[in-house]
Protein backbone atom coordinates (compact mmCIF):
# COMPACT_ATOMS: atom_id res chain seq x y z
CA UNK A 1 0.00 0.00 0.00
CA UNK A 2 1.58 3.17 -1.14
CA UNK A 3 0.81 6.51 1.14
CA UNK A 4 3.30 8.62 3.43
CA UNK A 5 1.25 7.79 6.63
CA UNK A 6 2.35 8.51 10.02
CA UNK A 7 6.12 7.83 11.01
CA UNK A 8 6.64 4.72 13.34
CA UNK A 9 7.83 5.18 16.52
CA UNK A 10 11.95 6.07 16.25
CA UNK A 11 14.26 3.61 18.92
CA UNK A 12 13.10 5.08 22.62
CA UNK A 13 16.01 7.26 24.16
CA UNK A 14 16.59 8.52 27.33
CA UNK A 15 15.37 11.57 27.51
CA UNK A 16 14.89 14.68 30.67
CA UNK A 17 11.88 14.20 32.97
CA UNK A 18 8.73 15.48 31.22
CA UNK A 19 8.17 19.20 32.37
CA UNK A 20 4.68 20.14 34.16
CA UNK A 21 2.96 23.23 33.52
CA UNK A 22 -0.19 24.34 35.07
CA UNK A 23 -3.13 24.61 32.99
CA UNK A 24 -6.41 25.66 33.17
CA UNK A 25 -9.28 24.38 32.40
CA UNK A 26 -11.16 25.74 29.19
CA UNK A 27 -14.48 23.97 28.26
CA UNK A 28 -15.72 20.28 29.25
CA UNK A 29 -18.34 18.60 27.49
CA UNK A 30 -20.29 15.24 27.23
CA UNK A 31 -19.00 13.95 23.91
CA UNK A 32 -21.06 10.22 24.77
CA UNK A 33 -22.54 9.05 27.04
CA UNK A 34 -19.49 7.43 28.60
CA UNK A 35 -16.91 10.01 27.66
CA UNK A 36 -16.11 13.74 28.54
CA UNK A 37 -13.84 15.61 26.53
CA UNK A 38 -11.90 18.64 28.62
CA UNK A 39 -10.16 21.23 26.84
CA UNK A 40 -7.17 22.19 28.52
CA UNK A 41 -4.77 25.51 27.75
CA UNK A 42 -3.39 28.49 29.15
CA UNK A 43 -0.38 30.57 28.74
CA UNK A 44 1.96 27.71 29.73
CA UNK A 45 0.98 25.73 26.77
CA UNK A 46 3.05 28.32 24.66
CA UNK A 47 6.42 26.37 24.15
CA UNK A 48 4.94 22.85 24.26
CA UNK A 49 5.82 21.03 21.47
CA UNK A 50 3.82 20.78 18.18
CA UNK A 51 2.49 17.73 16.60
CA UNK A 52 1.61 15.49 19.91
CA UNK A 53 -1.97 14.38 18.45
CA UNK A 54 -1.51 10.66 20.32
CA UNK A 55 0.98 11.61 22.45
CA UNK A 56 0.31 11.03 26.07
CA UNK A 57 0.94 13.31 29.09
CA UNK A 58 0.83 12.92 32.71
CA UNK A 59 -2.23 14.54 34.67
CA UNK A 60 -1.26 15.45 38.79
CA UNK A 61 -3.78 15.40 41.22
CA UNK A 62 -2.61 17.08 44.73
CA UNK A 63 -2.84 14.78 47.84
CA UNK A 64 -2.12 17.33 50.39
CA UNK A 65 0.62 18.60 51.91
CA UNK A 66 3.84 16.29 52.02
CA UNK A 67 1.94 13.87 49.90
CA UNK A 68 3.37 12.87 46.25
CA UNK A 69 0.56 13.38 43.84
CA UNK A 70 -1.34 11.05 41.54
CA UNK A 71 -0.40 11.16 38.35
CA UNK A 72 -2.71 9.48 35.44
CA UNK A 73 -2.05 8.88 31.96
CA UNK A 74 -4.44 10.66 29.08
CA UNK A 75 -4.03 10.96 25.38
CA UNK A 76 -4.24 14.38 23.89
CA UNK A 77 -6.84 13.67 21.36
CA UNK A 78 -6.68 17.72 19.52
CA UNK A 79 -3.63 20.01 19.89
CA UNK A 80 -4.52 23.54 19.05
CA UNK A 81 -2.41 26.67 19.51
CA UNK A 82 -2.18 26.37 23.57
CA UNK A 83 -4.66 24.26 23.96
CA UNK A 84 -5.16 20.37 24.49
CA UNK A 85 -8.71 18.29 24.63
CA UNK A 86 -8.56 15.45 26.79
CA UNK A 87 -10.98 12.60 26.71
CA UNK A 88 -11.83 10.36 30.00
CA UNK A 89 -14.13 7.75 29.75
CA UNK A 90 -16.75 7.66 32.78
CA UNK A 91 -17.41 4.58 34.67
CA UNK A 92 -20.66 3.94 37.39
CA UNK A 93 -17.32 4.23 39.61
CA UNK A 94 -14.86 6.76 38.65
CA UNK A 95 -11.58 7.01 39.79
CA UNK A 96 -9.77 10.40 40.69
CA UNK A 97 -9.57 11.32 37.09
CA UNK A 98 -13.04 10.43 35.91
CA UNK A 99 -14.30 12.11 39.28
CA UNK A 100 -12.11 15.44 38.75
CA UNK A 101 -13.34 15.57 34.76
CA UNK A 102 -17.09 15.23 35.71
CA UNK A 103 -16.39 18.28 38.18
CA UNK A 104 -14.39 20.07 35.99
CA UNK A 105 -15.28 23.60 35.37
CA UNK A 106 -13.94 26.67 33.60
CA UNK A 107 -10.58 28.62 35.23
CA UNK A 108 -9.75 25.58 37.07
CA UNK A 109 -6.10 24.48 37.16
CA UNK A 110 -3.98 21.15 37.18
CA UNK A 111 -0.50 20.25 36.41
CA UNK A 112 0.04 18.40 33.81
CA UNK A 113 3.56 16.81 32.40
CA UNK A 114 4.76 15.90 29.34
CA UNK A 115 4.25 14.91 26.55
CA UNK A 116 5.24 11.59 26.57
CA UNK A 117 5.73 9.72 23.25
CA UNK A 118 3.17 9.34 20.43
CA UNK A 119 1.38 5.83 19.70
CA UNK A 120 1.47 5.16 16.08
CA UNK A 121 0.79 2.45 13.92
CA UNK A 122 3.39 1.56 11.61
CA UNK A 123 2.34 2.93 8.63
CA UNK A 124 4.10 0.06 6.20
CA UNK A 125 2.02 -2.77 6.48
CA UNK A 126 -0.31 -3.97 3.81
CA UNK A 127 -3.51 -3.24 5.35
CA UNK A 128 -4.31 -1.83 9.18
CA UNK A 129 -6.04 -3.21 11.95
CA UNK A 130 -6.63 -1.40 15.06
CA UNK A 131 -8.56 -3.06 18.06
CA UNK A 132 -9.10 -1.09 21.49
CA UNK A 133 -11.67 0.16 23.82
CA UNK A 134 -12.90 3.23 24.80
CA UNK A 135 -9.32 4.26 26.40
CA UNK A 136 -7.81 3.69 23.21
CA UNK A 137 -9.99 5.53 21.51
CA UNK A 138 -8.52 8.87 21.51
CA UNK A 139 -5.15 7.65 19.95
CA UNK A 140 -6.90 5.00 17.45
CA UNK A 141 -8.90 8.40 15.84
CA UNK A 142 -5.87 10.32 15.80
CA UNK A 143 -4.42 7.08 13.80
CA UNK A 144 -6.83 6.78 11.55
CA UNK A 145 -7.19 10.04 10.57
CA UNK A 146 -3.11 10.19 9.41
CA UNK A 147 -3.55 7.90 6.58
CA UNK A 148 -4.95 8.88 3.21
CA UNK A 149 -7.88 7.21 1.11
CA UNK A 150 -5.78 4.46 -0.54
CA UNK A 151 -4.84 2.38 2.72
CA UNK A 152 -7.39 -0.49 3.94
CA UNK A 153 -8.24 -2.41 6.78
CA UNK A 154 -10.43 -2.54 9.95
CA UNK A 155 -10.64 -0.85 13.58
CA UNK A 156 -12.83 -2.70 15.99
CA UNK A 157 -13.88 -0.48 18.73
CA UNK A 158 -15.42 -1.83 21.99
CA UNK A 159 -18.09 0.79 23.18
CA UNK A 160 -20.53 0.84 26.63
CA UNK A 161 -23.32 1.41 24.08
CA UNK A 162 -24.62 1.73 20.87
CA UNK A 163 -24.96 5.90 21.50
CA UNK A 164 -20.81 5.99 22.62
CA UNK A 165 -20.16 5.62 18.71
CA UNK A 166 -18.21 8.74 17.05
CA UNK A 167 -17.86 10.37 13.69
CA UNK A 168 -14.39 9.31 13.13
CA UNK A 169 -12.19 10.91 9.98
CA UNK A 170 -10.64 7.54 8.16
CA UNK A 171 -10.32 5.93 4.74
CA UNK A 172 -12.76 5.28 3.01
CA UNK A 173 -11.58 1.62 2.58
CA UNK A 174 -11.02 1.45 6.14
CA UNK A 175 -13.69 -0.58 8.25
CA UNK A 176 -14.96 0.56 11.49
CA UNK A 177 -16.94 -2.15 13.35
CA UNK A 178 -18.37 -0.59 16.52
CA UNK A 179 -18.90 -3.50 19.16
CA UNK A 180 -21.23 -2.87 22.34
CA UNK A 181 -20.06 -4.70 26.03
CA UNK A 182 -22.31 -3.72 28.17
CA UNK A 183 -21.15 -6.62 30.91
CA UNK A 184 -18.13 -4.27 32.37
CA UNK A 185 -17.27 -7.26 34.50
CA UNK A 186 -15.79 -9.08 30.69
CA UNK A 187 -13.84 -6.27 29.18
CA UNK A 188 -12.86 -7.31 25.66
CA UNK A 189 -14.96 -10.35 25.19
CA UNK A 190 -17.01 -8.04 22.71
CA UNK A 191 -13.74 -7.14 21.08
CA UNK A 192 -12.15 -10.83 20.67
CA UNK A 193 -15.09 -12.26 19.05
CA UNK A 194 -15.22 -9.40 16.50
CA UNK A 195 -11.66 -9.97 15.90
CA UNK A 196 -12.21 -13.63 14.78
CA UNK A 197 -15.28 -12.25 12.54
CA UNK A 198 -13.05 -10.18 10.31
CA UNK A 199 -11.52 -11.24 6.99
CA UNK A 200 -8.13 -11.07 6.88
CA UNK A 201 -6.63 -9.41 3.84
CA UNK A 202 -3.69 -10.19 1.63
CA UNK A 203 -0.36 -9.29 2.53
CA UNK A 204 1.22 -8.45 6.04
CA UNK A 205 -0.53 -6.15 8.16
CA UNK A 206 0.29 -3.59 10.95
CA UNK A 207 -1.34 -4.47 14.39
CA UNK A 208 -1.91 -1.80 16.81
CA UNK A 209 -3.77 -2.81 19.89
CA UNK A 210 -4.52 -1.04 23.54
CA UNK A 211 -6.79 -2.92 26.01
CA UNK A 212 -7.57 -4.12 29.63
CA UNK A 213 -4.08 -5.87 30.59
CA UNK A 214 -5.68 -9.23 30.17
CA UNK A 215 -7.25 -8.86 26.72
CA UNK A 216 -4.06 -7.36 26.19
CA UNK A 217 -2.28 -10.78 27.14
CA UNK A 218 -4.45 -12.42 24.85
CA UNK A 219 -4.28 -10.36 21.49
CA UNK A 220 -0.95 -10.81 22.32
CA UNK A 221 -0.41 -14.66 22.23
CA UNK A 222 -3.17 -14.57 18.99
CA UNK A 223 -0.80 -12.33 17.19
CA UNK A 224 1.91 -14.27 17.72
CA UNK A 225 0.50 -17.71 17.56
CA UNK A 226 -2.66 -17.87 16.08
CA UNK A 227 -2.12 -14.68 13.34
CA UNK A 228 1.60 -14.53 13.30
CA UNK A 229 2.44 -10.92 12.67
CA UNK A 230 6.10 -9.69 13.05
CA UNK A 231 6.83 -7.37 16.10
CA UNK A 232 8.35 -4.28 14.10
CA UNK A 233 4.36 -4.29 12.55
CA UNK A 234 3.04 -4.90 15.69
CA UNK A 235 2.05 -2.51 18.52
CA UNK A 236 0.22 -4.59 21.73
CA UNK A 237 -0.45 -2.39 25.05
CA UNK A 238 -2.12 -2.24 27.74
CA UNK A 239 -3.82 0.92 29.03
CA UNK A 240 -5.54 -0.63 32.03
CA UNK A 241 -6.16 -3.72 34.77
CA UNK A 242 -9.79 -4.27 35.47
CA UNK A 243 -9.78 -3.71 39.95
CA UNK A 244 -6.31 -2.24 39.87
CA UNK A 245 -5.58 1.50 40.29
CA UNK A 246 -2.24 3.16 37.68
CA UNK A 247 0.05 2.52 40.07
CA UNK A 248 -0.40 -0.99 41.02
CA UNK A 249 -0.83 -1.74 36.96
CA UNK A 250 2.54 -0.08 36.16
CA UNK A 251 4.08 -2.40 38.64
CA UNK A 252 2.31 -5.90 36.71
CA UNK A 253 2.96 -4.20 33.08
CA UNK A 254 7.09 -3.98 34.01
CA UNK A 255 6.40 -7.80 35.76
CA UNK A 256 4.92 -9.08 32.35
CA UNK A 257 7.51 -6.81 30.24
CA UNK A 258 10.55 -9.44 32.22
CA UNK A 259 8.65 -12.20 31.83
CA UNK A 260 7.43 -11.85 28.14
CA UNK A 261 10.82 -10.44 27.46
CA UNK A 262 12.28 -14.05 28.10
CA UNK A 263 9.32 -16.29 26.47
CA UNK A 264 10.58 -14.65 23.30
CA UNK A 265 14.50 -14.83 23.84
CA UNK A 266 13.87 -18.59 24.63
Amino acid sequence: MSRPGPKPNPKPKLKPKPKSRELEVITSRRISPHMLRVTLGGPELQDFPKDQESAYVKLLFEQGEGKKPLMRTYTIRHQRKNEIDIDFVIHEHPGPAGAWAQQAEPGQRIHVAGPGARKLINPDGDWLLFLGDMTALPAISVNLSLFPEDARGHAVIEIASESDRQELQAPSNLQIHWVVNRDARAPGVALQQQLRQISWQEGNPAIWCATEFSTMREMRQYFRSERPVAASHRYISSYWKSGLSEEQHKVLKREDEVISGAFMAS
